[in-house]
């Protein structure tokens, strides 16, 4: 069996959900797999796994936009101890000689992968936009430009990606492979109906949002991830209820809520969707993957995309809840329309793991074929 380096972005909680599942299956199959994370990546998994902690690029924002400045100086001011820790990297990969590298948005294990000319393969939803084709506005093509130039800096070109997608569109090369979503496991188990309160999630501080909501007495709302604020609010957050982030919890509530009101990461959209859940996207401003997935929710017809958080985006999104509802529930019920326009449901992953095992099993006769 093979030794892998796996490294995980840290940026947000999709990245090491679906690592989790990979990592599960790649042990499973008897390989010896180091993971290397950083933030919440590294948060998440280190406590089941055999995990190394590095530096990583981390976004700031602030009311649900990209600040610049302040992305800039987190990022510059952990300088020194991002060295360190880079070091430590490149001794684990003298001392554990890897077979091969699998990235999930992680640079400096990418990077390092070339250096020591080891097969690399990319896993992640980052590499559909830069090997696959999507048709933007023409407001969304320099920053689809700027995206895909960030993407070759900050991984290599790998010898296989592996992407996934909720929105199937055309490869540029035969290296890249498209598969549905990557599920968690917890996820599918899950038992969903239709309760009387919308699930709202935000990565940092969307002060407008939770102003607006505030203005729908009559509709109850339950807050993820607004400043760790607790359940005990009263007043004129009286429809809101503040939840500290527990996966059990979230996946549950996510599993009974009527809609889901969020920003656009991929992760979430995946599974509101597999749970057929209505889904009203706020994209972070600064973010052209966030604009993105918004754009093909609204395509698929199963949300509304939104720039403002005002009182008409929210109306007119609560209004359009069982047109939405009706069209999630066409789309899992019609196979046929379905493969048309995204990949096939996949709750086990059974497609991606098969890939994956081509791969990294037989000595990776194959990668190594197409490193020549």
């Amino acid at each position: 069996m093979s030794r892998i380096i796996y490294g995980v972005s840290g940026e947000g909680s999709g990245h090491s959900s679906r690592a989790r599942e990979m990592v599960r299956h790649l042990q499973e199959r008897g390989h010896e797999v180091k993971i290397v994370s950083y933030d919440r990546g590294y948060r998440n998994l280190a406590a089941d796994f055999d995990c190394l902690q590095v530096e990583g690029l981390r976004i700031i924002s602030r009311n649900n936009r990209v600040s610049v400045l302040g992305t800039i100086w987190n990022n510059l001011r952990r300088g020194r101890r991002a060295w360190q820790r880079l070091r430590e990297l490149r001794a684990l990969f003298g001392s554990f000689r890897p077979d091969c590298v699998i990235t999930d948005f992680e640079p400096s294990t990418a990077w390092l992968a070339r250096m020591h000319k080891l097969p690399l393969i990319s896993l992640d939803n980052q590499h559909r936009m830069r090997y696959m084709k999507f048709d933007v506005p023409g407001w969304l093509r320099f920053e689809q430009w700027q995206t895909r130039t960030i993407i070759r800096l900050m991984i290599p070109n790998p010898d296989v990606a592996l992407a996934i997608t909720f929105f199937r569109g055309e490869i540029t090369n035969d290296r890249t492979f498209l598969f549905a979503p990557i599920l968690r496991r917890e996820v599918c188990s899950l038992q969903t109906s239709s309760g009387n309160f919308h699930l709202v999630y935000m990565t940092g501080r969307f002060d407008s949002l939770v102003a607006t909501l505030k203005q729908f007495p009559s509709h109850r709302f339950v807050v993820y991830g607004y400043n760790d604020r607790g359940s005990s609010d009263q007043g004129d957050d009286a429809n809101l209820e503040y939840r500290e982030f527990s996966t059990d919890g979230f996946l549950q509530d996510l599993a009974a809520c009527q809609s889901v009101i969020a920003t656009a990461g991929f992760t979430l959209i995946s599974e509101a969707m597999h749970l057929q859940k209505p889904y009203l996207a706020f994209p972070m401003h600064g973010q052209f993957e966030q604009k993105l997935n918004a754009l093909c929710l609204e395509r698929l017809g199963v949300g509304m995309a939104a720039n403002t958080a005002d009182s008409e985006t929210l109306a007119e999104f609560f209004l359009r809840i069982p047109v939405l509802a009706a069209k999630l529930r066409e789309q899992q019920s019609t196979s046929q329309e379905v493969s048309q326009k995204t990949p096939q449901k996949d709750c086990c992953n059974h497609e991606i793991k098969a890939k994956l095992d081509e791969l990294t099993d037989g000595n990776l006769s194959m990668l190594k074929r197409l490193q020549r």
